[in-house]
């Protein structure tokens, strides 16, 4: 639900989860949604405070911003054209998600770097296309031009796979509970690989084919002890399996089940355990 704070005095300041609106006002609504994606923290300068924008692709500044250290559901995720990942907090509000930590996945000594993007954007130049129902669909990436050293590029590519597979993950987990239906693309319902598909090609930079017998020849194979959050999971035979799942970490998954169940996260088990596991983002 959205809470909705009314106008006040020219000489008003109102501060309502992290934001601080100076006078004069318009109508604020707290981001409140009932099932966010996820629950992030700003992590920017003390005593400063992070632009929020009406739209994360050539939007405008609003006039406030959110505080640091305060706390925002994620209505959305995107991933605009330089490549920068994106949080909808309300309704036309949208910050960078390099300011934020991830309240649910941070733990001590383990320290997140997708947030601590360099402010100058990549040199880097991406086919990009939109399709009804996506936010940003990303092509193949190539470099224009040639960097001095190896280390810079190899960090480079490191920390956008990093970006990558959080948007797969956190993505897919907005999908739990949303209809299972045989040859269903989305973004209401699913069959296994129309959701895995509508997933890695809206944020995961990777276009997949549809079905998975076609799917299973995409990326490499990886070892069911290695698994890395983002990996594809597959049931039945290796060269043509029937089911297709999104490895999320901590043992667990997240697929289009059965029209009963849905689209679901579950922990792997060994009654129901993959025959291969393939790595498409690196």
């Amino acid at each position: 639900m959205k809470r909705n704070f009314w106008k006040m005095g020219l000489a008003t300041t109102l501060t309502m989860t992290g934001v601080t609106v100076v006078a004069p006002l318009k109508s604020v609504n707290a981001t409140t949604m009932k099932a966010p994606i996820k629950r992030v923290q700003i992590n920017y300068l003390p005593g400063k405070g992070v632009k929020i924008w009406t739209n994360y692709e050539g939007g405008q500044l609003i006039t406030f911003r959110a505080k640091n250290n305060s706390k925002w559901n994620v209505a959305e995720i995107a991933i605009d054209h330089k490549d920068r990942l994106w949080y909808k907090i309300g309704e036309n509000e949208w910050i960078e998600a390099r300011y934020t930590i991830d309240l649910e996945k941070e733990k001590p000594n383990n320290k997140k770097q997708l947030h601590l993007l360099p402010d100058k954007a990549s040199k880097e130049t991406k086919n990009h296309k939109k399709t009804k129902g996506q936010k940003v669909e990303q092509q193949l990436v190539v470099p224009t031009n040639k960097p001095k050293n190896n280390r810079g590029l190899n960090a480079q590519n490191r920390v956008n796979a990093a970006q990558r597979i959080q948007a797969v993950v956190d993505m897919a987990k907005a999908q739990v509970g949303k209809g299972y239906v045989w040859g269903g693309n989305g973004p209401d319902n699913f069959d296994c690989s129309g959701l895995v598909q509508y997933i890695y090609n809206q944020v995961g930079g990777v276009k997949l084919p549809r079905v998975t017998t076609d799917q299973v020849k995409v990326g490499s194979t990886v070892s069911m002890d290695k698994l890395k959050p983002g990996d594809l999971l597959y049931w039945g035979a290796v060269n043509a399996p029937y089911h297709i799942g999104i490895y999320i970490g901590n043992n667990q998954f997240i697929h289009a089940a059965t029209p009963e169940q849905g689209v679901v996260q579950q922990v792997l088990s060994s009654y129901f355990y993959p025959c291969v596991a393939k790595r498409v983002i690196f």
